[in-house]
């Protein structure tokens, strides 16, 4: 039987709190209205770009929306980087996976080609046999299409299958595929747990790779 692993990226991989705080605030002021706190963007994120930027300005018309929309993804493409770091441990643990081959995926409802240059500029693009976003199918997580084709193109025994995320979104989605659900207990996002409990909850991305090398 294969393993395989498909991890959400915001909130999950990465810290992306700062930059995406940032960038949803510049769109605000190039609208002339008021900074939002972290801890409201962050509970914004995990829909895509367009959902975050309706949740930011809910009261624009749909012409409004576009023009704000595409001045924050032109404003987070040059901004991504600027704080944006991998959690504790995730480097290390995503290192031993990708040494005992074991196979790894990203699905997002981040734009692909944001998550490809992020992935790319942290040094980590050779660890992820593909990455999938949020445009890269004609429905976003929590629809299981993703999920599908990644089983599908890893050859993966889908009860060895796991959709490892900080949101009711990725274990959502996980049920949608009937895989399993690994929540972790960092992020943006931990507390809609409460709403959709993953199979299990790991502290540290480490303990994730442990527990899949023991049962390799």
């Amino acid at each position: 039987m294969k393993d395989l692993l498909i991890f959400d990226l915001d909130g999950t991989l990465i810290d992306s709190k700062e930059d995406l705080v940032s960038s949803v605030n510049a769109m605000l002021a190039w609208k002339h209205r008021a900074p939002l706190p972290h801890n409201v963007v962050a509970s914004y994120v995990g829909n895509g770009a367009p959902m975050l930027v309706k949740r930011a300005l809910p009261d624009l018309d749909e012409d409004e929306h576009l023009a704000a929309l595409q001045f924050f993804l032109d404003y987070y493409r040059e901004h991504m980087l600027d704080a944006t770091t991998l959690y504790p441990g995730v480097r290390e643990a995503l290192d031993r996976l990708y040494h005992h081959a074991i196979p790894l995926a990203i699905l997002t409802n981040k734009p692909v080609r944001f998550s490809e240059r992020l992935i790319a500029g942290l040094g980590l693009s050779a660890h992820f046999f593909k990455i999938y976003g949020g445009n890269s199918f004609e429905e976003k997580k929590p629809h299981p299409i993703g999920i599908e084709r990644l089983i599908a193109e890893s050859s993966a025994d889908r009860t060895r299958t796991v959709m490892v995320g900080d949101s009711a979104v990725d274990v959502l989605t996980a049920r949608a595929a009937k895989v399993q659900a690994c929540g972790v207990s960092w992020g943006f996002q931990p507390e809609t747990f409460a709403q959709a409990p993953p199979d299990f909850i790991v502290d540290d991305l480490r303990v994730l790779a442990e527990l899949v090398l023991d049962h390799t």
